[in-house]
């Protein structure tokens, strides 16, 4: 009887209108009080009251949803079931990954008494034993040689009664001399993993929400018809607004967990800045959450944005924009929980997203997101879903075989791609242009290093860091720049990392007009600012600098 509700639940849960709620509820109060007993049974119906808290048809729904869910870790079934259903992100189970250094410390630090570390890989034991002399006082380093104990019983016999394995060890490394790079390096070099004991407050998908988004009920049914990408492109969203500090670091940990609970890791949101996050109201309760980088983890060129797609608060997809000029490279992902909703149209809507906060015309995939090396993106057939919404393959190798393709389905509309082929069309990325005139291309974004890679290896054989010292006076000889002074620390670094840039690979800069190479000075200093909305509109103002980086005419 329980199996059959709520199998009957899971046929319902995306039917929207009149009598469905009422279905529904029914079906949730019978299950609330029953005793699932299977692990998949209990994950199933988690999964259903994730996605009906994110499409709830009304303030009923939305109230029984919650219920069930600030009680899900508590249910008899989950705790017999608690080892089966680790690492499914539900409240009350354990979480396994190698996490990344950045996500390693925000868990040491935020919940130091559950993060450990795995201990059953004897391939990290002797990485570790190589590793801890280098953490430790010399004297501390000298006994460990002297007397070899095994890595672990060292590394117990180290921390402090009471301290974590797994905090003692990211304290250590986050002593070391160097900096977040270098550190980051000797953590990841390691391939630790960790297991996250479950918490009251640990990241959990069963938890997940911005409290302070509006309640949205689901009235009609969901959108699920191919949208028109160019006028989707064409539609402005709501709002927007600038999170204060405080909102910023809630939601950053938001985004933060949504990763840790399915075993992900986004540089993104990893190194978000909390002064540089937005919310973007779209609507019927599609929001998303902007999240800029701090200044020493941008890219060199394109601005980077991880955004968090929220549906009624609850995170369900996520995604990073590396906008230059008017190119836009996107990933985007839909979480599974909610992959029967309205996928076609909420990456349209992130489109149109990133085209108005960002002033991106045209978009391109890369090959991860397409199927290379993603096995997800191939089961699901990625690549002809961009397709239908208008993306097409950069190169003539993808678009013979997309043509081939093409034509076996006329022939036969009951063929489908092999997975052969769609690892052979992904490939290649696929690019969208709002401007049909317009050729879609992808900047030549190695350029400008390769530039520079070739002119230090000429000039400057072991002394790179004296030609590059010089490149800073240089840089600010060309651009009229007399100090640095007021400079803040990331502005300073994006000199440093740009002044190269301008003296090796600017072809023709000392011709280009004082206000031209003034207006240079000015676009690198944005770079290292709050945000990079400033040095995105100084670039586009400034067209001789994409001109001379890539070479365009």
């Amino acid at each position: 009887m329980t199996t059959a509700t709520l199998r009957a639940l899971e046929r319902l849960k995306d039917h929207y209108g009149a009598g469905s709620a009422e279905a529904k509820l029914a079906l949730l109060r019978r299950l609330e009080r029953a005793d699932l007993r299977s692990a998949r049974a209990v994950w199933r119906l988690h999964e259903v009251l994730c996605f009906l808290r994110a499409y709830p048809d009304d303030a009923r729904m939305l109230a029984q949803v919650e219920h069930m869910l600030a009680r899900f870790a508590g249910r008899t079934d989950l705790r017999r079931a608690r080892e089966a259903l680790a690492d499914t992100g539900i409240a009350g189970t354990a979480i396994h990954y190698p996490f990344f250094w950045s996500t390693v410390q925000w868990l040491a630090r935020r919940w130091p008494e559950r993060l450990a570390i795995d201990r059953s890989d004897p391939g990290f034991e002797d990485k570790l034993a190589a590793a801890l002399p280098l953490l430790l006082t010399w004297a501390e380093a000298a006994t460990l040689k002297l007397l070899d104990p095994p890595a672990f019983a060292a590394l117990d016999r180290l921390r402090a009664r009471g301290e974590g394995d797994a905090a003692f060890l990211a304290r250590r490394i986050a002593a070391m001399p160097g900096d977040g790079f270098t550190r980051e390096a000797f953590h990841d070099a390691l391939e630790p993993s960790y297991e996250l004991a479950p918490g009251p407050d640990t990241p959990a998908r069963t938890r997940a929400k911005h409290a302070a988004a509006p309640a949205a009920f689901q009235r009609e049914p969901l959108r699920r018809a191919r949208p028109d990408l160019r006028g989707e492109l064409g539609r402005r969203y709501r709002a927007v607004r600038t999170a204060s500090l405080r909102e910023g670091e809630q939601l950053i940990e938001l985004a933060r967990s949504a990763m840790v609970t399915r075993s992900r890791d986004l540089d993104a949101f990893a190194y978000g800045n909390a002064r540089d996050v937005r919310l973007v109201d779209d609507g019927g309760g599609l929001a998303f959450v902007l999240i800029g980088a701090i200044p020493e983890r941008r890219q060199l060129i394109p601005a980077t944005c991880g955004y968090l797609i929220l549906r009624n608060g609850v995170p369900i997809g996520y995604g990073e924009a590396f906008v230059i000029g008017r190119a836009a490279t996107m990933t985007f992902n839909i979480f599974e929980s909610f992959r029967g909703g309205e996928a076609s149209h909420t990456v349209a809507r992130t489109l149109a997203m990133v085209r108005h906060a960002f002033g991106a015309e045209s978009f391109s995939f890369d090959q991860y997101q397409l199927g290379q090396g993603n096995d997800e993106a191939i089961a699901s057939g990625a690549w002809w879903f961009y397709y239908k919404l208008g993306f097409r393959p950069l190169t003539a190798d993808a678009h013979r075989l997309m043509r081939k393709e093409l034509a076996r389905m006329r022939a036969d509309p009951a063929h489908r791609s092999s997975a052969a082929t769609l690892r052979a069309l992904a490939e290649s990325h696929m690019l969208f242009d709002l401007d049909r005139a317009r050729t879609p291309s992808l900047p030549p974004l190695a350029e400008p290093g390769l530039r520079i890679g070739a002119a230090l290896a000429r000039l400057a054989p072991g002394e790179r860091e004296r030609v590059l010292a010089q490149c800073s006076r240089d840089a600010m000889r060309l651009t009229g720049l007399r100090s640095l002074g007021g400079f803040s620390a990331g502005e300073r670094l994006a000199w440093a990392r740009w002044s190269p840039v301008v003296v090796f690979a600017l072809p023709g800069v000392s011709r280009w007009s004082l206000a031209e190479r003034r207006a240079l000075a000015r676009a690198i200093r944005a770079k290292g600012g709050r945000d990079e909305a400033e040095f995105l509109a100084r670039y586009a103002a400034h067209p001789k600098l994409e001109r001379a980086l890539f070479g365009k005419r």
